[in-house]
């Protein structure tokens, strides 16, 4: 398929950006609808926030914001666009739409889920609090709106430690990863009750696989999310969020590295960082991958897939994730 000359001029810039990570004969199959989507935000004042998970024609092509859930939250709140389409999962769309409740949230595919938010239930929650009662809770923002209400505050993986140290309590409800859990356990010396939440793509990584990459990559340095069993981040050199593990490599810049999270967010920060080779795991996550270009599109043109939360359920989980923004990083 050949683009026209208006499609190229519009694109070639970002193809220049990308053509490392995405072959020719996709670009052209990317480009026109990379082309409509920023033209049709544009004429309906709509804004993309994307997720480091996505792949890199959004996240790089059509996003006027990528990021990790912490600013995507933050970015929600400030933004001054009538429709918001997010390009990540389920509870990140719900998220954005707490952070602004007046603003139509779209999502391209409302079957893109999380399997650390399908793990937890509001009910859950309220029962907890009842084992434990005056026991804060602090809920991942990986979590549905339901259990965002019956939560204290909201942490991401930037910030769990800071959070969950904020509280000056002795004891803590850590929901419903339980491999961040355990890492924030390992870094503060408060007592961490956790759920048995897990990440269908971090559960994955194992120690005997970033030990076989370290023999067969000398030099190399493994980078883990926390989301990531502990003997694998123990295996690592490194572990932090998705913006910790982006700005490590753009401040450290590495020959060799591996990011141990997500594969599309190797493809992401490899485009900034072009000195740096990159080992890439592909563990993909299925649900961030059910968001495509054709479904942005199609999403953009119809605005449906919008998120409904009820006011009295906004106006609850709102506060718990305000009090992770005001903490920040």
């Amino acid at each position: 398929m050949e683009l026209n000359t208006e499609i190229k001029t519009s694109t070639d810039p970002i193809f220049n950006k990308i053509s490392k990570v995405i072959p020719e004969i996709e670009w052209k199959i990317h480009a026109p609808l990379i082309y409509k989507i920023n033209k049709l935000k544009k004429e309906k004042n709509a804004v993309v926030l994307a997720h480091n998970y996505q792949t890199p024609e959004i996240y790089h092509g059509i996003a006027d914001f990528a990021a990790d859930s912490l600013a995507l939250a933050i970015e929600a709140s400030k933004t001054k666009a009538d429709i918001i389409i997010m390009c990540g999962v389920h509870f990140m769309a719900e998220t954005a739409k707490l952070m602004s409740p007046k603003k139509k949230v779209l999502l391209p595919d409302m079957s893109a889920g999380c399997s650390l938010s399908s793990s937890i239930t509001g009910n859950d929650v309220r029962l907890l609090k009842q084992k434990y009662p005056g026991v804060p809770v602090v809920s991942y923002v990986n979590t549905s709106a339901d259990v965002k209400s019956e939560t204290d505050i909201c942490c991401t993986s930037a910030n769990a430690v800071k959070v969950v140290e904020s509280l000056g309590a002795k004891k803590v409800i850590f929901l419903p990863d339980d491999y961040l859990a355990k890492y924030v356990a390992s870094n503060t010396s408060v007592e961490i009750i956790s759920w048995k939440g897990t990440c269908i793509v971090h559960e994955q990584f194992t120690a005997k696989e970033i030990n076989e990459i370290k023999e067969q990559n000398p030099g190399i340095v493994i980078i883990a999310h926390p989301e990531c069993p502990p003997d694998v981040i123990n295996a690592s050199d490194f572990a932090g969020s998705t913006s910790g593990m982006s700005e490590y490599v753009k401040k450290n810049q590495p020959k060799k590295v591996m990011m141990v999270t997500e594969c599309s967010m190797s493809d992401n920060i490899q485009v900034e960082n072009p000195k740096v080779q990159f080992i890439k795991p592909c563990n993909l996550c299925p649900y961030m991958k059910k968001i495509t270009l054709p479904k942005i599109l199609d999403c953009l043109e119809k605005e449906n897939n919008e998120i409904i939360i009820p006011d009295n359920l906004i106006k609850k989980a709102r506060l718990a994730v305000e009090r992770m923004t005001d903490i920040g990083r």
